[in-house]
C-alpha cells in the first residue's frame, strides 16, 4: 500500500499532539479529517479558544471536525463518511467503541509512558512526581478498557534530576512523533508486530487536581523535590506562606533543590541567607529557586526576598 492511498483520521486536543500531526503531515499521509475538541469559552473577555490541534489544522487547511459528543448520530455517521483505514490517537477524550472499531486497521494511540506503567490522564507529571529516572512513550491499539491495548512500539528517555515536567514533555512530544510516523510505517510495509502489556506492573497516573499539587512539607527533602518538578512548569506546585506579620498567601514553587543538610527544625521552618530562601522538610532543607506569590508573575527567589517576609510555609 501506498502511504497516499491509507486514509487517516486523527484525534488530538494540545500541544504533544501537534508534532505527531505535523510530522505526519510533513511526510505527506493522506489525513483526511482532523478530530479536536470544540472551542472553549475562557477568560474575562469571555473569548473563544481554540486547541492548538485546530489552530494547526486550519493553518495547514485540513478538514475539521469538533465534535460535543463523540456518541452522536452525525459525528459517527461524518466518520463513515470518510471510511478511513487508520485512526490515530494522542491527548483527546476516550473514544466510545462505536468509534475506535471502526476503521478496518484499528485505532492506535500515542501514550506519554512506557506502558503498562502510568496509565491515565497524567503520565509524565506523575512520573516525575514519583522520582522515575526514566520514562518513554508507547503506541498501543485501542481496546476496551482505557490504556490497556496490545502494544505495538517502545522508545525510552532518561529522567535526570535537572528535568522537569516541562523539559520532559517536550523531550517525549518530539520522539512520540517520530514513533508515530514509524508505526505508521509498520502498518503500511507489513511489518507491524504487538505484543500484550505484561501483567503486574501497572502504576496509575490519574489526572491532577489542584490538591494533588500541594506541597506537604512533613515529607523528605527529595520527596518534596520529584512533587515539585514533576508539576513544573505546569500546573504547578503550591503551598501558603505565612510572612512575619502573620499574613498569609498563596505561592506557585516552580524550582527547589534539596541540601544535602539535616533539619531539626519543625517543617515548613524559614531560613533566608545570603538572598537566598532555605524550608525545612521532614529531613532536612531545600532551597527554594523560583517561585511565584498569588496575583504576582514568577521570580528568582533573591527578587521575592526584596518583596516578602516569609516566616513559614505551611
Amino acid at each position: 500500500m501506498d502511504k497516499k492511498d491509507l486514509k487517516i483520521v486523527f484525534f488530538g486536543t494540545p500541544e504533544f499532539a501537534v508534532a505527531s500531526l505535523d510530522a505526519l503531515v510533513s511526510n505527506d499521509y493522506n489525513i483526511k479529517a482532523v478530530v479536536t475538541m470544540p472551542d472553549k469559552v475562557a477568560g474575562r473577555g469571555h473569548k473563544l479558544i481554540q486547541s492548538d490541534v485546530k489552530k494547526y489544522a486550519v493553518e495547514k487547511g485540513l478538514p475539521l471536525l469538533q465534535p460535543e459528543k463523540l456518541k452522536s448520530p452525525e459525528f459517527v455517521d461524518a466518520l463513515r463518511e470518510i471510511d478511513a483505514d487508520l485512526f490515530i490517537v494522542i491527548a483527546f477524550r476516550m473514544l466510545p467503541e462505536v468509534v475506535w472499531s471502526m476503521p478496518r486497521l484499528g485505532t492506535f494511540n500515542l501514550h506519554g509512558s512506557l506502558l503498562p506503567k502510568y496509565r491515565g490522564a497524567a503520565p509524565i507529571n506523575r512520573a516525575i512526581m514519583n522520582g522515575e529516572t526514566e520514562t518513554g512513550i508507547t503506541t498501543f491499539f485501542l481496546k476496551h478498557e482505557i490504556d490497556t491495548g496490545d502494544m505495538i512500539e517502545q522508545r525510552r528517555i532518561e529522567i535526570t534530576p535537572e528535568d522537569n515536567a516541562g523539559t520532559i514533555h517536550d523531550r517525549l512530544m518530539e520522539i512520540g512523533a517520530e514513533c508515530v510516523v514509524h508505526t505508521v510505517e509498520s502498518i503500511i510495509d507489513g511489518t507491524l508486530k504487538t505484543e500484550p502489556q505484561p501483567e503486574g506492573e501497572f502504576i496509575p497516573a490519574p489526572k491532577i487536581f489542584k490538591e494533588d499539587c500541594k506541597i506537604d512539607w512533613n515529607k523528605s527533602a527529595t520527596e518534596i523535590f520529584n512533587h515539585i518538578r514533576g508539576l513544573s512548569p505546569y500546573p504547578a506546585a503550591w503551598c501558603r506562606m505565612q510572612d512575619i506579620n502573620g499574613k498569609e498567601i498563596n505561592v506557585k514553587i516552580f524550582e527547589a533543590k534539596p541540601l544535602n543538610l539535616e533539619s531539626k527544625e519543625e517543617t515548613g521552618s524559614v531560613r533566608i541567607s545570603d538572598k537566598k530562601l532555605f524550608v525545612a522538610s521532614g529531613n532536612g532543607w531545600l532551597e527554594i529557586l523560583s517561585l511565584q506569590p498569588a496575583g504576582k508573575k514568577r521570580m528568582e527567589a533573591s527578587a521575592f526576598l526584596l518583596g516578602y517576609h516569609p516566616a513559614k510555609f505551611l
